[in-house]
């Protein structure tokens, strides 16, 4: 059969590029066998129902979304199906138009594709319990009268922990013709009237489906009205940077003790220097599995450190760099610090970093799917993220916590230049911060910012240049918004915290969160038993900034056009 002979061929050329394909991206095998666990099948439990997945050493949501595009359009261009790839779908998933002439061929050809490899099909929007078996007529038939229809293919991690299905599948319109222009049966941001003779012309893969910088997932069938620059996109690079510490390290313990033991004049706060200030229970590792699933739209991360660095990270990476405190102190004199205040009056001067960039703890996770408009305009406004917590009344007294004194130094400041009152805390966030904004604190507030910089720990003087500060400076010269994000904080020591993350991980339903505590535990062995429980199981796929399950040779522009073989 003519047909089905076009769907295996297709399959196969899948199959066959797979040493360049999404499997690398991923953490699998070159040119596993089928019968490996880089190509087996596993029946998953997706809420109610059980399902069919493809496992995949190193699954990722974005690399399942990608891969189920490029299967679908490998499959159109097999049979010589006319497609083409549109952009501004309300949906926010990769959508691919066929003119309705061809909505029978395509079907057939996807029908046989599904059989060949199983996946499934539904209507508009489906979520889970709308998704049927597309190697089954009667799905079909069922969606005969939707004009536009969600495909996936399903991927699941080894854990079987993760499962990347409909959200992560694409859509199919069928776009009906009339007097020679094709119309789309829904809107669009950019064009939903085509003349049907308008030329295709190629373009990547991931202008639809967006990748890692480092990865290339080929190209694929558009029109040109879908294939430019558009107002809404973010054309700018943004950059992550992470502040790490290892107190286990016992040379920086010795360091910070002498230090601390040597200070003269007020004492320092209680919450100034406690051991859980610095604590490192791995986080790091996690928080970058969460940035490599989530959010593939990053360009570099930058780990800012005293001179250390975990012995897991993968310093091969092309797009990660360590970063000593001593290549961005303005003044070496202030070094060593044990303040996160102190380091972050030093972000902006990190090499290379882009105007644009995020300032993460290692305690702060991405829990979902991000995108760059969670945190940035597309004409470069930040956003940030306002607690419903209050900055205490009064100026800054002995006993204030160290974050309420901070809050309150901030609150003078911007009353001083600007005449307004602050409030409000932000959240414990990923923060958006411009490169510029921080360089103009740096001069407006030379005083305070010189007196930050040296406060070798948490002082009442210190200004929270990067967690408040440039927000509400940013805000009042017009750079910047009030944003809005699905956000949990959870402290590791209350009495709810393992309930909080059970909720976490039944629903994955947020876009961040923190995991923080700001006193030492009093059973420091169950809390971190507790943690390790949780991390691992939210992220359970390493990621390539670790070395553990790194794919020997991966680099930059590995192709991916496959998640993986179909199986």
């Amino acid at each position: 059969m003519p047909v089905r002979s076009a769907v295996k061929s297709s399959l196969g050329a899948v199959d066959a590029i797979r040493s360049a394909t999404v499997v690398w991206a991923m953490g699998g095998r070159r040119n596993a066998p089928r019968h490996s666990a880089a190509f087996a099948r596993r029946v998953v439990r997706v809420g109610r129902r059980h399902m069919h997945a493809l496992l995949i050493d190193g699954a990722s949501a974005w690399a399942a979304q990608a891969r189920n595009l490029h299967i679908l359009v490998s499959i159109l261009e097999a049979e010589g199906i006319d497609y083409f790839c549109i952009r501004g779908s309300a949906e926010g998933v990769p959508t691919v138009a066929v003119p309705s002439r061809q909505r029978a061929q395509a079907e057939d050809m996807l029908r046989l594709a599904f059989e060949e490899a199983p996946g499934y099909v539904g209507p508009q929007g489906a979520r889970e319990s709308q998704m049927e078996p597309g190697d089954e007529a009667k799905s079909w038939r069922q969606l005969r009268r939707q004009q536009v229809l969600r495909v996936a293919w399903y991927v699941t991690d080894p854990t079987q922990q993760l499962v990347f299905g409909a959200e992560s599948g694409c859509d199919v319109e069928f776009w009906s013709e009339k007097d020679g222009r094709l119309i789309a049966p829904r809107a669009n941001k950019v064009a939903d009237d085509v003349p049907a003779s308008a030329p295709r012309r190629s373009a990547p893969q991931a202008l639809f489906a967006p990748i890692p910088a480092a990865y290339a997932t080929g190209d694929a069938q558009t029109l040109a009205e879908f294939a430019v620059r558009l107002p809404d996109d973010h054309a700018f690079p943004i950059d992550v940077v992470y502040t790490w510490v290892d107190d286990s390290d016992p040379l920086w313990r010795e360091r910070r003790d002498r230090v601390r033991s040597a200070l003269t004049g007020e004492p320092l706060h209680a919450q100034a220097a406690n051991d859980s200030r610095f604590t490192s229970r791995d986080e790091l590792r996690y928080s970058l599995r969460s940035l490599h699933q989530y959010a593939p739209w990053v360009r570099n991360v930058y780990l800012v450190t005293a001179g250390q660095a975990p012995a897991w990270l993968n310093h091969d990476h092309p797009n990660l760099r360590v970063v000593d405190h001593r290549e961005i102190f303005s003044d070496p004199a202030a070094l060593p610090t044990f303040n996160s205040h102190a380091i972050e009056t030093q972000l902006h001067h990190i090499e290379g970093l882009s105007e644009c960039f995020l300032y993460l703890n290692d305690d702060v996770f991405f829990g979902r799917p991000v995108k760059p408009s969670h945190f940035f305009h597309p004409n470069g406004l930040t956003k940030f993220f306002q607690s419903k917590a209050l900055i205490p009344a009064g100026d800054v007294v002995p006993d204030d916590l160290p974050v309420n004194a901070a809050g309150k130094n901030s609150r003078r400041l911007i009353a001083q230049e600007f005449g307004s009152a602050i409030s409000q805390k932000m959240k414990h966030t990923p923060h958006a911060l411009r490169r510029s904004v921080l360089d103009e604190i740096e001069e407006a507030f030379a005083r305070e910012h010189h007196m930050t910089q040296h406060s070798r720990f948490r002082s009442p003087r210190d200004i929270p240049v990067a967690s408040s500060l440039h927000h509400y400076y940013a805000y009042h010269s017009a750079r910047a918004t009030v944003g809005d994000l699905r956000y949990q904080y959870i402290d590791l020591s209350a009495d709810l915290a393992q309930r909080r993350l059970n909720g976490l991980l039944a629903h994955r339903n947020f876009d961040t969160f923190c995991l923080n505590d700001t006193v030492t535990a009093a059973d420091p062995a169950a809390q971190s038993a507790m943690l390790d429980r949780f991390l691992n199981t939210y992220f359970p796929v390493p990621s390539p900034y670790e070395t553990t399950g790194q794919v020997p040779g991966i680099g930059r522009r590995r192709g991916i056009e496959a998640q993986g073989a179909l199986a």
